[in-house]
């Protein structure tokens, strides 16, 4: 029988970024058009964002909140490399990386055997920043070692449990995995000791409609239609497919380390705070049921109400949630670290096996 480890975790892009590029999604936020006037002025902000902001544009805090959160990441590296898994599977989600306009899947997992991912090849014209934390440049390549045989037999067992779902043999992203799933391997060797595990990417498709519409979630949309475009997968049905998956691998052969990757509400996504910072009290709420071991509740949340709290990548997370509930997993909380300037609050947390 299969023995399982859960993880929870980011991707954020910015803990790889120097410190005063840190904020670079709130630059862009105050850059566009959608954002207030009076917004744009830091004396209208919240006392504990000014306050994070400083007089450095922020460059301490980000120093603060990248080194606590990937001081976190070791912690949950060290627990994987405790528990020795045969592959870690990830949950996490595509922006118009793999999938565009050919389809756009709600699940996929990927049966490959070789990942070779290019994530620092950015766009000259691109206004994200070029500089990262190791030094490494656009002709960096990582290679990661995945678990086809693993992905197939999940599919296959799935299936036969009446859960269908899309799989792909390949990725199609010319800079290899999509930044959710390379990012979470990056972070998970930030000390570049080297990442010998296996892995299965599970895509969840946790921006819907605006994965094409607004290019991964970021971008305003740039029309409107009378019928939407299909939303993503609803809460319900991510923490049933996380059951689901946990029941087929607790009867596999291998010992299986299940990653959630996503920061929660992200502020760029959060209408209510015009887009400057993410929903703190949304955010505490799920926080307090995650760490009271009553995260079962997240199956009963709505789209609509996830959505609100622009914690759409939460999907993940809430995927994760339904298999360490069928399991009866505790959470063990590792740090919740939140955050005015940086775009999102991110939690960490493991679920022993």
């Amino acid at each position: 029988m299969g023995q399982i480890l859960g993880l929870g975790m980011t991707h954020y892009p910015g803990l790889h970024m120097l410190d005063e590029d840190m904020w670079v999604f709130l630059r862009l936020t105050l850059s566009g058009k959608r954002v207030p006037e009076r917004v744009k002025d830091p004396a209208n902000w919240p006392r504990e964002m000014r306050e994070e902001w400083a007089d450095d544009d922020g460059a301490q805090a980000g120093h603060i909140h990248r080194e606590r959160c990937l001081g976190a990441t070791r912690a949950l590296r060290e627990r994987l490399d405790a528990f020795k898994p045969d592959f870690v599977l990830i949950f996490g989600d595509d922006q118009y990386e793999n999938f565009v306009e050919d389809i756009v899947p709600p699940f996929c997992a990927f049966a490959v055997d070789e990942m070779v991912s290019q994530p620092f090849d950015i766009e000259p014209e691109s206004i994200l920043p070029k500089k990262n934390i190791w030094g490494e440049g656009p002709e960096t390549l990582f290679r990661h070692q995945g678990h086809s045989e693993a992905a197939r037999w999940l599919v296959n067992r799935l299936g036969e449990a009446g859960v269908a779902i899309p799989y792909a043999y390949r990725l199609r992203y010319e800079r290899g995995l999509a930044h959710a799933f390379i990012n979470t391997l990056l972070f998970l060797d930030v000390d570049r000791k080297g990442f010998p595990y296996k892995v299965v990417p599970f895509h969840v498709n946790c921006y819907g409609g605006d994965v094409i519409r607004a290019r991964g979630g970021m971008k305003p949309a740039s029309d409107k239609r009378e019928e939407p475009d299909p939303p993503a997968p609803s809460p319900t049905v991510c923490f049933d497919m996380g059951r689901a998956v946990a029941r087929v691998l607790a009867r596999s052969p291998w010992r299986v380390a299940m990653i959630a990757s996503s920061s929660w509400s992200h502020a760029f996504l959060t209408a209510k705070n015009d887009w400057i910072y993410p929903d703190h009290e949304s955010d505490r709420a799920r926080f307090a049921e995650l760490r009271d071991n009553r995260f079962a509740r997240w199956r009963d949340l709505t789209l609509d109400e996830v959505v609100a709290a622009g914690q759409h990548e939460m999907l993940n997370w809430i995927t994760l949630a339904g298999a360490m509930s069928e399991l009866g997993k505790k959470a063990e909380i590792v740090d919740w670290v939140e955050t005015y300037v940086m775009n999102s609050n991110k939690c960490f947390a493991a679920f022993p096996a």
